[in-house]
């Protein structure tokens, strides 16, 4: 699943097309994605301009006046730049049209969204949505004060969306490696040092990841069709029983919250 590094990465790619430009047509091939693609998509987005265009968490909004078209990628979704005329092939689901230029919905398992909101800020996907890990409100003020009185261990709390949003599995496990934490520590325990150095792992992991272009995991491409290679930089993610690259331990793999957790027993206490 694309998470914040790709979507980020997608943002800054379409962005130069899509901003400033109006929405000149809407073509919706398959309406029934995750959430149905509304019936008046057509009426409410088409002269519309793009005065924003914006990340909260996994989601695009694009910003006008009126309100917010807001589309997630789901599970295997990707936005592509391409001509109007471009013939669509199988998955192409909904296309953005900006007069010379279209936004393109591909998405195999039709997991991902385009929906319509007058105000973005009050929708129920978003309106609970936890603070931006590149903020300035995740601080280790912030991460020390959320995790007092709980009694999760500290991946599921990173991957908890009201707490941090964007922070997917494969960012998750990276970050715990380089704060040298492991992934069933309980947040309880977390001293202020440690989560100051967590915050600024996540940072790092994240900045890392979108400078190589994020990891290129299943369906997952650039706007432009081109392909990441952060998975090539992995500390430990689908490495398990690989040496770790800073002790050389191997590294283990444990079901945490139904996720496959990586982690080197060494390196992370």
């Amino acid at each position: 699943m694309p998470e914040l590094p790709e979507v980020e990465i997608t943002r800054r790619g379409i962005e130069p097309f899509v901003l400033g430009k109006t929405i000149t047509g809407v073509i919706v091939r398959n309406p029934n994605l995750r959430q149905r693609v509304p019936r008046n998509i057509v009426r409410v987005a088409v002269g519309q301009r793009v005065e924003r265009l914006r990340r909260r968490g996994k989601y695009l909004l694009f910003e006008s006046d009126a309100g917010s078209l807001i589309v997630h990628l789901g599970m295997s979704g990707s936005l592509r730049v391409i001509e109007p005329q471009s013939a669509p092939r199988k998955h192409d689901h909904v296309d953005l049209v900006f007069g010379g230029a279209a936004l393109r919905l591909r998405d195999p398992r039709r997991f991902g969204l385009v929906l319509w909101s007058r105000d973005a800020s009050r929708h129920p996907l978003l309106a609970r949505l936890g603070v931006e890990p590149l903020g300035e409100e995740f601080s280790p003020d912030f991460l020390y004060g959320v995790t007092r009185g709980r009694d999760v261990g500290i991946k599921q709390l990173l991957m908890n969306a009201a707490v941090v949003v964007g922070v997917g599995n494969i960012y998750a496990n990276e970050s715990l490696f380089r704060a040298g934490i492991h992934p069933r520590v309980s947040v309880k325990r977390l001293s202020r040092a440690r989560c100051a150095r967590l915050v600024d792992a996540v940072r790092e992991t994240l900045v890392a990841a979108i400078a190589a272009g994020g990891s290129s995991l299943r369906d997952f491409v650039h706007s432009d069709g081109a392909s990441g290679y952060f998975q090539q930089h992995y500390y430990v993610y689908d490495r398990a029983a690989l040496p770790c690259r800073v002790c050389g331990t191997g590294i283990r793999v444990a079901r945490l919250g139904q996720r496959s957790s990586f982690y080197c027993p060494t390196c992370q206490t």
